[in-house]
């Protein structure tokens, strides 16, 4: 999938002209930030290794002729935000876009306490004050977009994964509410929430997926809907698994969900 020249203006003139991505070294953060410099918009890119951000730098600066910065960062970390704000301080930031995350899958009685909480931490809390900043930046300037990564597990409880569904659920939450909220401050909110994806994402929450889309498949319809919706399934796969519980109690969604990630976890 590719955005048209149309596509490219609307978010270069509506959104630049500088962007800021998080977990943009792989898997969405990475397509999301290729597609928008292909689009003429400078990049503030964030990650954990500095080596992989500057190579990515480098290149996107060749190919596409913009600028970029790169600060590597951990966001569990409470410095590590305030580093990416002092990274962008006095630019003129028009995008931010909120990629950087991670999840745990299996027994939540078996789960590591610190990484739990470390998980809290960049989903939820980083996120947070990052959105927090920049929507109040955004509102001064009557102009601004923000994006969120939810996840389809964010529509209820799923059992394996409980406090990771739990963070999206919060992240989903947030970008609704914000949606309408800033809306009359000329900023625009979306919540993108795919389905399975294959990135480092699924290996690093020891995930089984048999089913799943690539970067690009969602990268661009979450870019596409930026400014047009409140949230966006991206990908036929995410429409499909999404719309076929959407008909089902709450409490069935959840007993699906435990059956969909037994499989993925081995926890039958």
């Amino acid at each position: 999938m590719k955005l048209s020249n149309s596509e490219k203006s609307r978010l270069r003139h509506k959104y630049g002209p500088w962007a800021i991505v998080t977990g943009a070294s792989s898997g969405i953060g990475l397509e999301l930030s290729t597609l928008l410099a292909s689009s003429g918009l400078n990049l503030v890119l964030h990650g954990r290794d500095l080596g992989r951000l500057q190579k990515i730098s480098k290149e996107l600066e060749e190919v596409y002729q913009i600028e970029t910065l790169s600060v590597a960062c951990d966001l569990f970390e409470k410095d590590g935000t305030n580093q990416i704000i002092k990274m962008a301080d006095g630019l003129p930031i028009g995008l931010l876009i909120l990629s950087a995350g991670f999840g745990t899958s299996g027994s939540f009685l078996e789960s590591s306490l610190s990484t739990e909480l470390n998980m809290l931490e960049v989903n939820c809390r980083s996120l947070l004050q990052l959105t927090h900043h920049y929507s109040n930046q955004f509102a001064l300037q009557k102009s601004g977009g923000i994006i969120l990564l939810s996840s389809m597990v964010s529509f209820q409880g799923t059992p394996f994964s409980a406090h990771y569904a739990a963070t999206k659920a919060y992240v989903q939450t947030l970008a609704e509410g914000l949606c309408l909220e800033l809306k009359g401050q000329g900023v625009d909110v979306l919540a993108a929430a795919p389905g399975p994806v294959i990135t480092q994402f699924g290996s690093r929450a020891d995930l089984k997926m048999g089913m799943a889309m690539n970067v690009n498949q969602v990268a661009v319809p979450i870019l596409k809907a930026l400014g047009r919706k409140m949230t966006v399934l991206p990908g036929s796969l995410t429409k499909l698994l999404v719309y076929s519980l959407r008909l089902l109690p709450r409490w069935g969604k959840v007993a699906v969900m435990k059956k969909v990630m037994g499989g993925m976890t081995n926890h039958h």
